[in-house]
C-alpha cells in the first residue's frame, strides 16, 4: 500500500459530524481523508432547522447560507387553532442542507483535508498500524477511524452502537412561500403519542414534514396528508418528496472501538424529544476531530458523557411527557410566558433542554 493510502484521520460521512470532524482535525496538523457515498452535493431529508448552538459552530462560509432567521413559532395540537409565540429577536434560522453540507465541506477541504465523495465503505479492520479501510475506490488505512456515516452506519455496526428507538420522518419541499410563512415556522402535536409535524420556510419554498415511531408508515404517510390539508398546502407544487430514519442512543452505548470513534446520528447522538440533531453532529464531530488529532480517543467518550448525555437524558425524558400528555405540554409552551421563554431561550442557544424540565 502507498503512502498516499495511509492517512492520520480518516472520516466516513461528511454530514455536519463529518465535515466538522475533518476539518477541525486537518487545522491541527492531522492528514485528513474524508469520504462520502454520495455524491455532492446531495439532497438530504431534514427541516433544516439551526437552533443558536449550531449557529455558533459553523464556520463563516456555512453561516453564508442561511436562508431565513425567524423570530415567530405557531404551535397547533392535533391540527387544531395555532397559538403564536413571538420574540424580539430571531431565535432560530433555516437552511437547505445540500447548502450547508456542501459548505462544510468545503470548509474542511480549505483546511487541508482530501474529499473523496461517491466512495462506500465496507469493511474495517484493526491493524498494527492503525484501522485498515475497504472502500469502492480501493483500500486505505486511518491512524483513527471517526465513523459519522448517519443513521444507517457502516462504522456503527463495527463499533456496536445500540439503539434505543427509531423513527420515521416523511418530508415534502413545496414550491413558493407566501407572506403567512415569511416569518415564522409552524410546530404540530400530532394524535399519535410523540409525533410532530413542522413548516420552516426557507428563501423559496417550505418544508413541511411529520416524524412518527418507525414501522408505523401508513400513520405517519396519513399525518403529513392532514398536516399539508389542514394547512392549505395540499395542491402546491412539490419539489422533493423524501423519508429518512432517525434514531438515538441507548444509555451506555459504546462510542468506541480500538481506534474507530462515531460521531453524530452514526453514534446515535440525537435530541428524543424535538429530534433535532444538527446541533449534537456539529459538537460530537468537533470533540472527535480534536480527540483523533490529538490522539486523545478515551477524552471523546469522557467529553460525550460530560456535554451530550444530560442533554439526552433531559430529552429522553421530555419525550416521556410529551407521549403521555401532549396536550399539557401544548399548554405550557402556549398559555404561560415561562414555557415560551424556556423555548425561545433553548432555540436561540442559551439554555439546553434541561432548561424546560424546570
Amino acid at each position: 500500500m502507498s503512502d498516499a493510502d495511509a492517512w492520520d484521520v480518516v472520516v466516513v460521512g461528511a454530514g455536519p459530524a463529518g465535515a466538522s470532524a475533518a476539518r477541525v482535525a486537518a487545522e491541527r496538523g492531522a492528514r485528513v481523508l474524508l469520504l462520502d457515498a454520495a455524491r455532492f452535493p446531495r439532497y438530504k431529508t431534514c427541516g433544516g432547522g439551526l437552533i443558536g448552538t449550531s449557529l455558533a459552530l459553523l464556520p463563516p462560509a456555512a453561516l453564508a447560507t442561511v436562508e431565513r432567521h425567524v423570530a415567530t413559532v405557531s404551535f397547533s395540537l392535533r391540527g387544531g387553532p395555532a397559538r403564536r409565540v413571538r420574540s424580539t429577536r430571531p431565535f432560530l434560522a433555516l437552511v437547505r442542507r445540500e447548502l450547508l453540507d456542501q459548505a462544510l465541506v468545503d470548509a474542511a477541504v480549505a483546511a487541508g483535508a482530501v474529499f473523496r465523495d461517491g466512495t462506500r465503505v465496507g469493511r474495517l479492520e484493526e491493524t498494527t498500524d492503525g484501522v485498515a479501510v475497504t472502500t469502492t475506490a480501493g483500500p486505505l488505512t486511518g491512524r483513527t477511524v471517526i465513523g459519522a456515516d448517519g443513521s444507517a452506519s457502516v462504522v456503527a455496526r463495527y463499533v456496536g452502537v445500540r439503539i434505543a428507538r427509531a423513527d420515521l420522518g416523511l418530508e415534502v419541499e413545496l414550491a413558493g412561500v407566501g407572506e403567512e410563512w415569511e416569518g415564522r415556522v409552524h410546530l404540530d402535536w400530532g394524535r399519535d403519542p410523540g409525533t410532530y409535524g413542522w413548516v420552516f420556510p426557507k428563501a423559496d419554498r417550505l418544508t413541511v414534514g411529520v416524524i412518527q415511531r418507525k414501522g408505523e408508515g401508513s400513520a405517519t404517510r396519513a399525518y403529513l396528508a392532514r398536516l399539508l390539508d389542514g394547512l392549505g398546502l395540499q395542491d402546491r407544487e412539490r419539489l422533493h418528496d423524501s423519508g429518512h430514519l432517525t434514531r438515538w442512543r441507548e444509555p451506555g452505548s459504546p462510542l468506541r472501538r480500538g481506534r474507530v470513534l462515531v460521531a453524530g446520528d452514526a453514534a446515535g447522538l440525537l435530541e428524543p424529544w424535538t429530534r433535532e440533531g444538527i446541533s449534537s453532529a456539529l459538537r460530537s464531530g468537533i470533540a472527535a476531530g480534536g480527540a483523533a488529532a490529538d490522539d486523545d480517543l478515551d477524552g471523546y467518550e469522557r467529553w460525550v458523557a460530560r456535554e451530550l448525555e444530560p442533554e439526552l437524558r433531559a430529552g429522553a425524558r421530555l419525550l416521556r411527557v410529551f407521549e403521555h400528555a401532549p396536550a399539557l405540554a401544548h399548554l405550557g409552551l402556549t398559555r404561560t410566558g415561562a414555557g415560551a421563554r424556556r423555548f425561545v431561550r433553548f432555540s436561540r442557544g442559551e439554555a439546553d433542554l434541561r432548561v424546560l424540565r424546570r
